[in-house]
């Protein structure tokens, strides 16, 4: 062979041997998760399809810069073509609420507040774009409407007017808990431009009003009074007629209040609601007479939660369940017969559903690698349609799985969901973050867990494994698992997220010495708690909007009957040590745990001055532990704007860095001062 011949094989089979070696190299994401990342990170918030299966209009979240402004995200709207198979953005600009299809006309309606808008009002837009057309505006904001079949008359909920005393003076006091609004009930038709809405008069505060099948009939739900508390623990289902506006018949339902929804033919009502006034949830499937009385539970034994119901033309009611970790879909008889899922567990995370006539369904759903997305059931296939962070597919996020082990006390199986650390090598212990849900009434799903409080693949990517435990208590487990927390703040529930530490230590993947916690809300009670009486156990803590007190918790938060019903199960004044021995300040002495206390300054569930107590305490008995507390003005019970959340992203993950890892990465003012 010439050696001209030997150039030429050469110019074709080394090329071609290179190709064959890139094809064999699976494509390797370049980099992980940043706190940036976590700010831009954009979601299908709400999904709706059209009665024809044609379209579905959703909306998608959209964060703000932190690094430019510190305000919420914007909701912007999307319609997606079935036909077609895209998605077209009718609105981005401001923020759409409340979208529906229009009966009759086939247009999408939705709330806004657009300029030139005193409140948030009625718009309507077509499917195929163009400017949006205001149908109505009410003199308070829309906070919710309801279309008739004929697609003239709307039924909506807005606030009431209310003239407040004044002193005549330069200064005015407030009055808490006083001229707060009730929600009030309208009908208006928006073919008449000088028609008066009418006011359907109820005293109380309107939650949810539901149209009859044949419009000759209207449920609705009605709290005593604004406050939150009773519009968790006291709202009450009656029956309307239509015509006369009369209270026809009343539902003795108890406890806590999701959904209504009425049987094809009128006769009965489906509520998602509480089994009784001790549930935590609103995830049972209640089924009552529309000529009103005691409600059932069609499926006491259960072992999940109903997150969605709907009652569809063949009389079967359909749900979105939450069972265990994972998500169902299904189906199942007003009797409680006959339960059949349709989307078995083990799939996406499934959060909404909206069906079409023609058997087409609409998901919002999320997983592991992306979160919320818009979803198509058609033909018995489930596909995901949207892609709203097609950069995530250049980060390495870290093996995510379902963990099970088994309480101390033997009563329980518990689980849990771990994220490995990027690139793990097998026989080496890391560092954990341990994260606590709020509640406890919820539980975390085996889908997307990253966010700005939730550190997730972000934690992952820091080199951290990240375990997310579903203590007793928690909801997607059926009645007996989600009761037995209760009557016993801090005791064995927060005794579970400890078994399941132990658990990863003992499994070889854990280094027992560098153990984190963290959460918000009743995490955040957790996060104390283990920063108190657990504090041997854990070398850091970031505490948000936490409970530290449960004396003064009661009498300063807005649901304290909710949490007497639902959880503790004592009065505070017949049980004062009892309390006092499950608050976190009552341990100070134990504590050798690192702790950043994070709180929004206008909290009214978990009143910022519980952080204040744990940190005050701290700082006076335990004067060489490194302690912070950071307030976040502006914001409530979590944080909601972009630059709050970015702010705690790195204040959170640099804690952690600097008591767990010794590392560093972006920092912002003040977070030197206590390393």
């Amino acid at each position: 062979m010439t050696m001209q011949k030997l150039l030429t094989i050469s110019r074709i089979l080394i090329p071609a041997l290179f190709v064959m070696v890139l094809a064999a190299i699976p494509a390797i994401a370049q980099r992980t998760m940043t706190p940036e990342d976590i700010a831009a990170i954009q979601n299908v918030g709400f999904t709706q399809i059209s009665p024809d299966g044609a379209y579905v209009a959703y909306t998608l979240v959209v964060p703000a810069d932190p690094k430019v402004e510190n305000r919420a995200a914007s909701t912007h709207l999307y319609v997606y073509s079935v036909v077609a198979g895209s998605s077209t953005a009718l609105i981005t600009t401001g923020s759409i609420g409340n979208i529906a299809f229009r009966p009759e006309k086939g247009t999408i309606t939705f709330t806004s507040r657009r300029d030139g808008d005193s409140t948030t009002s009625l718009y309507e837009i077509s499917t195929s774009g163009g400017e949006a057309t205001k149908l109505f505006a009410h003199n308070t904001n829309l906070i919710s409407y309801s279309w008739a079949d004929d697609g003239n008359h709307v039924m909506y909920i807005a606030t009431e007017v209310v003239d407040k005393p004044s002193t005549g003076l330069p200064y005015e006091p407030e009055l808490y808990e006083e001229f707060a609004p009730n929600r009030k009930l309208f009908i208006q038709n928006v073919m008449h431009e000088d028609h008066e809405p009418h006011q359907i008069v109820l005293d109380g505060s309107v939650y949810n009003a539901v149209w009859s099948p044949d419009r000759s009939k209207i449920a609705v739900s009605v709290a005593p009074t604004p406050n939150v508390d009773d519009m968790y623990m006291s709202q009450q289902v009656h029956v309307l007629d239509y015509k006369t506006r009369e209270v026809i018949a009343s539902v003795e339902n108890a406890g806590k209040l999701g959904e209504i929804h009425w049987s094809p033919d009128g006769s009965k009502l489906a509520l998602r609601a509480a089994h009784d006034l001790n549930d935590p949830t609103d995830g049972r499937i209640m089924v009552v007479s529309a000529e009103g009385g005691k409600p059932l539970n069609i499926a006491p034994d259960f072992k999940g939660k109903f997150e969605q119901i709907m009652w569809n033309e063949n009389d079967a009611i359909h749900f979105i369940a939450s069972e265990g970790v994972w998500s169902t879909f299904g189906a199942i008889s007003p009797d409680g017969s006959g339960l059949n899922r349709v989307l078995e567990a083990g799939g996406p995370i499934l959060t909404r559903f909206s069906p079409a006539n023609d058997g087409t369904i609409a998901f919002t759903a999320n997983t592991s690698a992306h979160p919320a997305e818009l979803y198509l059931y058609k033909g018995g296939e489930l596909s995901r349609i949207t892609n709203s962070n097609e950069w995530l597919s250049e980060i390495q996020m870290g093996t995510q799985e379902v963990v099970k082990y088994t309480a101390r006390d033997g009563e329980f199986e518990i689980e849990g969901i771990l994220f490995h650390p990027v690139n793990k090598v097998d026989g080496q212990r890391y560092p954990l973050i341990t994260v606590v849900h709020g509640g406890p009434e919820a539980h975390l799903s085996n889908g997307w867990l990253t966010s700005y409080s939730n550190p997730g693949h972000f934690g992952a990517g820091q080199g951290y494994a990240v375990f997310y435990p579903n203590y007793r208590g928690s909801t997607g487990r059926g009645i007996e698992f989600t009761y037995s927390s209760q009557a016993d703040m801090a005791g064995k529930e927060f005794d579970d997220i400890v078994d399941g530490v132990d658990y990863l230590i003992e499994s070889g993947l854990v280094d027992g010495d560098r153990v984190g916690v963290t959460g918000g809300s009743y995490g955040g009670y957790a996060t104390a708690w283990m920063s108190t009486y657990y504090s041997e156990r854990f070398a850091a803590g970031v505490m948000f909007v936490g409970i530290s007190n449960n004396l003064s918790k009661w009498g300063t938060s807005d649901i304290p009957e909710e949490l007497y019903h639902v959880h503790a199960r004592k009065r505070i004044w017949d049980d004062w040590e009892g309390k006092l021995k499950s608050s976190p300040v009552y341990w100070v002495e134990r504590s050798q745990t690192p702790l950043l206390i994070m709180h929004g300054k206008e909290d009214t569930r978990v009143h910022p001055a519980q952080s204040m107590e744990l940190f005050r305490h701290l700082k006076v008995r335990k004067p060489e532990l490194p302690v912070q507390l950071v307030y976040y003005p502006g914001e409530g019970h979590g944080n909601t704007r972009s630059t709050s959340r970015y702010d705690y992203t790195l204040r959170m993950i640099d804690w952690f860095n600097t008591h767990l890892s010794n590392k560093e990465i972006q920092r912002v003012p003040g977070m030197e001062e206590n390393d």
